[in-house]
């Protein structure tokens, strides 16, 4: 193989063979090749694309360059829930122990914060004494017997997309759909899951920011998914706010412990039941649609949601004891309220500007080796649609450094719109993809 030739065939806009992805990717994971090199390889695909036989060799590899889990002999349905990305997106807090007390196993693989987006794992990680460096023998045994596991990605399970997803988040190669759909299916399938339900963000905060390119990378996302023997459905849903009020990792799991106990913002709620209604229904068929809603929001309302939630985070070696004090959670020593500087309605929200200011105010990373400030981040205190007066907070900022309040407050300067017409609060959830919606009007082979 020579490296040289592979990179300027694609970067021509030339198909690469299965054989050649393959060699190339087998040997950067194995370190026989640099990473300058495979970086030129990532930023051809991200300038040229890739056709879909080239996104299925691309997922095999890296699939295949690691473990894979066997739930075959469980007797239960094995699902689990991603998502492509957003700001203040925690569903996956919420989904995790609803789902277990129904009786899914659900073994969640989860990656840290990627450019201006959130990660579950930092977000478990701001529970103290979290783990979620678990061994596979530990996760198996936390999904067998428990129902469900959270762990990140180990150095067994696809470890070819452990290194590009790194790569790729310093290398500005992170929107690319063949990239995107390789990445997550990789690991997805390696869980050893018989469902998946997706949740493909669109708009402003999203890293497919149009509907066309949301659409492009469900299909893409489903039927990979199907092709592997795993029931898949993709929502494409709204990311033109954040999801819910807070942004950073601590005030997110604290807003998901309001949810686990019956309350909490409408829309993360609403998105959370409507994915755990998909994976209900892939369980059993004949389930309807609003039984499998009132199935989980008894379960948020009776405690049991909560309660299995503080079960999970002992049995992954966390101190409960601030999940059930919440208040008693260090705070940063600085915050500041942006107000509004005009009344009317709340008509745009730059929602990539506040993930960045979270990076800013460090509950998020500019490069890997960052370490984050779990109490940094941002309370929102109005969405689209809502009236506001002058002078009114649209948002608090909290961080540990008072410099840092005061370069994302410039960062924000123009974050919200306020304009005299109240306007159509946008749609949470825009559209399903599955086999059922479009197989036969695409060809991944």
């Amino acid at each position: 193989m020579l490296p040289y030739k592979i990179i300027e065939k694609k970067a021509g806009g030339h198909e690469l063979s299965a054989d050649e992805i393959q060699q190339f990717v087998v040997a950067y994971t194995r370190g026989s090749l640099p990473d300058y090199q495979m970086s030129a390889l990532l930023m051809a695909i991200f300038i040229q694309g890739m056709t879909p036989a080239e996104t299925l060799a691309l997922t095999e590899v890296m699939l295949e360059s690691g473990k894979q889990m066997d739930f075959s002999d469980l007797d239960g349905f094995v699902a689990d829930k991603h998502s492509t990305g957003g700001v203040g997106d925690k569903t996956s807090l919420i989904l995790a122990p609803v789902l277990a007390e129904l009786g899914v196993h659900v073994p969640m693989i989860s990656g840290r914060g990627l450019g201006h987006t959130g990660g579950t794992l930092d977000k478990l990680e701001a529970i103290p004494g979290f783990n979620v460096n678990q061994p596979l023998e530990a996760f198996d045994r936390l999904v067998r017997e428990h129902q469900v596991g959270l762990i990140g990605q180990t150095e067994n399970i696809a470890p070819a997309d452990r290194k590009l997803y790194s790569l790729r988040d310093v290398t500005a190669t992170v929107r690319s759909i063949p990239l995107i759909t390789a990445s997550i299916m990789s690991k997805k399938i390696a869980e050893g899951i018989q469902g998946l339900i997706l949740d493909v963000k669109t708009g402003n905060g999203a890293f497919m920011q149009s509907m066309q390119d949301a659409r492009a990378l469900a299909q893409n996302l489903v039927e990979v998914g199907e092709r592997y023997g795993i029931r898949t459905t993709a929502l494409i849903t709204d990311m033109n706010q954040p999801l819910g009020n807070a942004i950073g990792n601590w005030l997110e799991v604290k807003e998901c412990l309001d949810v686990l106990q019956g309350g909490g913002p409408r829309d993360l709620v609403h998105l959370s039941l409507a994915l755990g209604a998909e994976i209900l229904q892939m369980r059993d068929e004949h389930l309807a649609p609003a039984a499998a809603l009132a199935m989980q929001q008894e379960l948020l309302e009776n405690g049991r949601a909560y309660d299995r939630f503080l079960d999970l985070c002992k049995l992954h070696g966390a101190d409960t004891a601030v999940l059930e004090h919440p208040d008693n959670y260090p705070a940063t020593q600085f915050n500041h309220t942006l107000t509004a500087q005009g009344s009317g309605y709340v008509s745009r929200i730059e929602t990539m500007a506040l993930g960045f200011a979270g990076i800013t105010l460090k509950a998020g990373r500019r490069i890997m080796s960052d370490t984050i400030d779990y109490a940094a981040g941002m309370q929102i205190h109005k969405k689209l649609g809502d009236k506001v007066q002058k002078g009114e907070p649209l948002l608090i900022l909290y961080a540990e450094e008072e410099e840092l309040l005061n370069t994302a407050l410039e960062q924000l300067s123009d974050c919200f719109t306020i304009s005299r017409t109240k306007p159509n609060p946008p749609q949470l959830i825009y559209e399903t993809v599955s086999k059922y919606y479009f197989f036969g009007k695409t060809q991944l082979s």
